[in-house]
């Protein structure tokens, strides 16, 4: 069964046609205990790849080899990456989903897929000037919710500050697929983005906000 109408199936593809000017890679990774949206999520995958020719999907165990590579460590997962070319291998940027992008986290995958293909972020020189000299890893859990209107503003700006710079790791991660997760980070309203474990931030922040709390993470002491 199809994920898109043929309305919004043409859409896709046509943004697509606009946006992907480089060849972009899907890894899906499935398996596991209780992975409650394995089957959705790489049938979505598969579906978006037939929109494109630039767009590929390659699905792995989350016990494989890439998997434990690409550091995914829940499933279901997708890591999106430039694909390599003859003998040059993928790209990873850091941009990661775990749980299923439905609902309003659509655009947020698609967003994510028309970055890599296009490469090209929106961020503020202040921003791109802070992740120049970054000097510490910073990893980003955005937890949000399918329902949640104001979630992929939040997501999006995370997977842009991945993509700019190899020090950061963000995260989409769906509260209601991994409630202890939900749990140990105290979310109790979406979306809630979590910074190295220390720093957070409630709502869909403006740049500037999540820039200072970026600031913060780095000056606090890594645990």
């Amino acid at each position: 069964m199809a994920f898109l109408n043929p309305q919004d199936a043409r859409l896709v593809s046509e943004q697509f046609a606009e946006h992907l000017q480089r060849d972009v890679k899907l890894v899906v990774a499935v398996g596991g205990d209780d992975c409650m949206y394995c089957n959705e999520v790489q049938a979505l995958c598969e579906e978006l790849a037939g929109f494109s020719d630039r767009l590929s999907t390659e699905t792995v165990d989350i016990n494989s080899p890439t998997a434990l590579a690409l550091k995914l460590d829940k499933s279901p997962a997708i890591a999106v990456l430039a694909a390599g070319n003859g003998d040059a291998p993928d790209t990873d940027y850091g941009i990661r989903f775990y749980g299923i992008p439905s609902g309003y986290e659509f655009m947020s995958l698609l967003d994510a897929i028309h970055t890599v293909g296009s490469d090209r972020v929106s961020l503020q020189p202040e921003t791109l000037e802070f992740l120049q000299n970054l000097e510490q890893d910073l990893h980003i859990q955005v937890f949000v919710t399918p329902t949640c209107p104001h979630c992929p503003r939040a997501v999006m700006l995370a997977h842009h500050l991945a993509y700019a710079s190899p020090r950061v790791t963000a995260d989409m991660v769906e509260s209601m697929e991994f409630p202890d997760l939900a749990a140990q980070y105290n979310v109790y309203g979406v979306p809630r983005t979590v910074i190295n474990e220390s720093v957070h931030q409630e709502g869909a922040a403006p740049e500037p906000m999540i820039l200072a709390k970026l600031r913060q993470a780095v000056a606090v002491p890594a645990a």
